[in-house]
């Protein structure tokens, strides 16, 4: 499903059942949906036999769209909230012939010139930037992990019998767990979300080759579909391609960060964000009555400013101390610890103060 495109923005979207599915349902779904300040794509790659990934994969796109449209908090806030309505309108659904029916969902936010990632699942999120593709997004399954562990090699993890085993997906259970990161947009950037379809059987040199030669976004879905078809086709094939035609601001609130443990529970990453905002208002309160103290009791000026500011440390510190050790209880408990072998997303582009993004680190 798609609209029309925003100003600053150009988009492709394309999917196709796969040469070895001819005839079958298409489990895949996608979604281009404009937006006043840019627009939200997703993938979804749906599982549970005959036509239950059907269902799931659109299922989860309505209601991601739906919950995003009519939610009313900050964007990365709103995306992960609608990202767990996807997920319990999936659950919720598999009962009778449905049952254990389930999604990957990639959802990718442009707002200005900021995008949002949320991620569940195998399929993949590609950035092509002056000419360098850089994976943005890790997978979610069986054989991703053991590359990660390297016990597997990425070739060996392309052609195992178990590589469409995804360890995270919509539908499972009542709490999602998702990834959630943003960064900065350039104009010349060129943004890939896709199934496993395309990047299981595509080498990502090649995936480079196409979107870099292509024109236009739509003509760069049809040679991506193509060139998984020409390598056999052995499943359901999507690809949206979005082209930013103009630098944009970046917006006022926070961009999230990447955490290192994987995927996190989504309502955790909401107490997260409402944890800052909380921070936020705390500490505007406190520039307000030390102002006005300075104000209204001039002869204790000094006092009441060095009193003012050392509130605003203390909370600040006392916030940081609680995200590090929530942080730090996150990845002790996981096998994310050891995730420093191959198969890995690259690192984000760094912000930049004029609101765009330079080359990592």
């Amino acid at each position: 499903m798609r609209s029309g495109p925003s100003p600053f923005l150009s988009s492709g979207l394309l999917t196709d059942v796969g040469r070895q599915r001819a005839g079958r349902v298409n489990q895949d779904a996608a979604l281009a949906l404009e937006l006043p300040r840019g627009g939200l794509y997703a993938v979804a790659d749906g599982m549970g036999g005959h036509a239950a990934g059907e269902l799931a994969a659109n299922l989860a796109l309505d209601t991601l769209s739906q919950g995003y449209l009519t939610g009313r908090s900050a964007p990365p806030q709103r995306l992960t909230e609608a990202m767990q309505a996807a997920n319990l309108a999936v659950m919720r659904r598999a009962v009778g012939e449905s049952v254990g029916m389930g999604t990957t969902l990639l959802a990718l936010l442009v707002d200005r010139g900021a995008a949002l990632i949320a991620h569940v699942g195998d399929s993949r999120a590609y950035l092509l930037r002056a000419g360098e593709l850089t994976r943005l997004t890790d997978d979610h399954s069986w054989v991703a992990e053991q590359v990660r562990l390297g016990i597997l090699t990425e070739e060996e993890a392309r052609h195992h019998q178990w590589r469409s085993v995804v360890s995270n997906a919509l539908g499972g259970e009542e709490r999602v767990r998702l990834e959630l990161f943003g960064f900065g947009l350039r104009a010349g950037d060129r943004l890939l979300l896709c199934s496993d379809g395309l990047s299981g059987v595509v080498e990502e040199r090649d995936l480079a080759a196409i979107l870099s030669r292509s024109p236009d976004p739509e003509a760069a879905a049809r040679r991506l579909i193509d060139a998984a078809n020409d390598a056999g086709g052995p499943d359901n094939i999507t690809a949206v391609v979005i082209d930013v035609l103009e630098h944009q601001p970046l917006p006022r609130y926070p961009l999230p960060e990447r955490l290192p443990g994987g995927p996190e529970y989504a309502d955790l990453l909401i107490a997260a964000r409402r944890g800052n905002s909380a921070l936020t208002y705390l500490l505007l309160t406190l520039v307000y009555f030390t102002l006005l103290g300075v104000m209204l009791i001039p002869e204790h000026r000094t006092w009441i400013a060095l009193l003012g500011i050392s509130a605003m440390l203390v909370a600040t510190l006392s916030q940081r101390v609680w995200q590090g050790q929530h942080a730090h209880a996150r990845l002790k408990g996981r096998l994310g610890l050891s995730r420093a072998g191959g198969g890995r997303a690259a690192p984000l582009p760094r912000q930049t103060e004029e609101g765009g993004s330079g080359p990592s680190a």
